[in-house]
């Protein structure tokens, strides 16, 4: 059986944001003209995924109300003849079944994921965090579940990064056993320049077996005191193969001002509606 579910955390404070994420999720931020956190839904339905759990915490009531039907903003559009803007609302509230649950302490990532096991059950499910946006032409998820389907065992959405960057973000060391697929044989969270074992890191995107929970459920904090999902996927790979899979897209970060700035400007560049009026801004910009 194919992945059909995907958990996607979201509970985190945003603090790399503030003041903008005081009372307003970072996953609501608009890349251009829809929320983040609606591209990481999108790309998981064009990928095959069937049901969504969302891990959320205080504050983030209003993701759950952007993917919920509104009534009141439905019969508005329809009574002022706004066609266009209604189907696109009912296409939001349509796309998915999404369910939620509510991470009440900030325990880190690998805690968010251990609130999935009622959800996930005996299936393999797949991992996608909300600070990571790819534009792909085969969505970057479907890449993974391909993967998976070849190997049957967890795989790790990954590429290479700058040295100076691997501080950041957990990296793998695995040996390359077919172009852009890793058999993996550990993985260090943040690892110094200097004491990494590679440049290839984990991406926002996973897909993992059950056994996972498990192992979760022993897993100690770790790096800032929280309980890391990189710490618990180095105990899984001890018990069974883990791959990674270097997928193909240009990956932005969210989580990061500049990231976040260059994800809008990019893709504002794709819509017809504003290429236009940007290209000549820019310049002038520039000219100054």
């Amino acid at each position: 059986m194919s992945v059909k579910k995907v958990v996607i955390p979201a509970a985190g404070l945003g603090t790399r944001f503030l003041p903008a994420t005081k009372a307003q999720p970072k996953e609501m931020l608009p890349i251009v003209d829809k929320p983040t956190i609606q591209y990481i839904v999108e790309e998981a339905v064009n990928s095959g995924i069937e049901e969504v759990l969302i891990i959320i915490g205080r504050n983030k009531k209003c993701i759950e109300d952007h993917f919920d039907k509104s009534a009141e903003l439905e019969d508005d559009l329809r009574n002022s003849g706004k066609e266009e803007l209604l189907e696109l609302v009912q296409d939001i509230s349509n796309m998915v079944n999404i369910y939620y649950v509510r991470q009440k302490e900030p325990k880190g990532l690998g805690h968010a994921i251990s609130l999935a096991k009622n959800f996930a059950g005996n299936d393999a499910f797949a991992v996608m965090l909300g600070d990571d946006i790819v534009d792909s032409k085969v969505p970057c998820l479907k890449q993974l579940i391909d993967c998976y389907d070849k190997y049957n065992t967890s795989i790790l959405g990954v590429q290479p990064v700058d040295y100076n960057d691997v501080s950041k973000y957990g990296i793998i060391q695995g040996l390359e056993i077919e172009k852009g697929v890793y058999k993996v044989k550990n993985m260090v969270e943040k690892p110094k320049k200097e004491e990494t074992p590679s440049n290839i890191a984990i991406l926002g995107r996973y897909i993992i077996t059950p056994e996972i929970f498990d192992i979760l459920d022993k897993t100690k904090p770790g790096k800032g005191g929280e309980i890391q999902l990189t710490d618990a996927l180095g105990e899984l790979v001890k018990r069974e193969a883990i791959y990674a899979c270097s997928f193909e897209g240009k990956r932005y970060d969210i989580g990061d001002k500049f990231g976040f700035i260059q994800a809008n400007i990019e893709y504002a560049f794709k819509r017809e509606d504003l290429k236009e009026k940007l290209i000549p801004y820019l310049k002038g910009i520039i000219a100054k």
